[in-house]
């Protein structure tokens, strides 16, 4: 087939490298201006050095935009990982339209932090979207999608990284396939089931102490690696990124005040919240790389009785 790849960064490059590789046609690729003195997206550099024409439009408004892929000439569009917004004029214009990656479980968890949300909140399961998009946030027919548990100690790292991201470059050859044969499905998306969140970003990912320990833990698992959960000493940030709960059992499991380190071990510290502590095992501070836990609490000081979040 002969398509077109709108996207950016290593998901884009990936889904750019799988159709290149099974010897469909990439006509030309969109990707969004980088900022004055980033280095080049990796969309664009995989398409560059493969001699694919790379198109960056400050807005997929604009009629330069519509002109060049009209231009090209495909049988579909391809949207990976994609923040500009592109309206129906321009997704229209591929002869079998274009279809569109969201790494939730469409209508759940429309929006840019889709992945992190279903940790935070405790699921037990996620999965991807393939769909067909329109000028709403995440709301086309649906055309496939694809399931993948959350297990209790799973990260945003390893639910997107080792799942979502591979599962997602496969789904997008599958459905490709199913579009372009006419095989396909398009099922409209229930919006009684609809939720939407915004960005996960510093202020969602402050940790308070006071919380259960149940939720502390989903919301590091669900910032970690980005934009890593954090918590004050001093006034100076610390981010926490691996970690294990540990519940209290018995009144004589209780350790510490809430938002105390409790104990420190050779393997990291441990920090009591409501109903139980959490064990940190790799952290950040300030003025660190991202170390051992600790490591870090020698080199911040941290001992039995130190208060967190202040």
């Amino acid at each position: 087939m002969r398509i077109a790849i709108i996207g950016q960064q290593d998901f884009g490059k990936a889904v750019f490298e799988a159709f290149v590789g099974r010897g469909d046609e990439v006509a030309g690729v969109f990707c969004a201006p980088e900022k004055e003195g980033a280095r080049a997206d990796p969309l664009k550099a995989a398409a560059q050095e493969k001699g694919v024409k790379v198109f960056q439009f400050a807005s997929l408004r604009s009629p330069e935009a519509h002109d060049a892929l009209k231009g090209l000439a495909v049988d579909l569009g391809v949207m990976a990982y994609v923040l500009q917004f592109a309206p129906d004029s321009l997704t229209h214009l591929p002869r079998k339209g274009t279809i569109q990656y969201h790494p939730s479980l469409l209508p759940k968890y429309r929006g840019p932090s889709s992945i992190n949300w279903p940790i935070i909140r405790g699921d037990t399961r996620t999965g991807l979207t393939i769909f067909r998009p329109n000028e709403g946030l995440d709301e086309g027919p649906v055309i496939l999608q694809k399931e993948t548990p959350i297990g209790p100690d799973d990260t945003l790292g390893s639910v997107y990284f080792d799942r979502l991201f591979p599962m997602g470059v496969a789904a997008m050859l599958e459905a490709a396939d199913l579009v372009v044969a006419g095989r396909h499905t398009e099922t409209v998306q229930d919006e009684s089931q609809a939720t939407y969140e915004g960005w996960c970003r510093a202020p969602e990912a402050r940790i308070n102490w006071h919380n259960h320990v149940d939720f502390i833990h989903n919301v590091i698992r669900g910032c970690n690696p980005a934009p890593g959960a954090w918590t004050t000493l001093g006034g100076k940030k610390i981010q926490l990124f691996d970690c294990r709960k540990h519940p209290f059992r018995t009144f004589g499991d209780v350790k510490g005040k809430v938002g105390e380190v409790s104990e420190v071990t050779a393997a990291g510290f441990f920090v009591t919240a409501q109903g139980g502590r959490i064990e940190v095992l790799k952290a950040k501070g300030e003025e660190t790389k991202k170390i051992g836990a600790a490591e870090l609490a020698g080199h911040l000081g941290l001992g039995v009785g130190t208060l967190l979040g202040t």
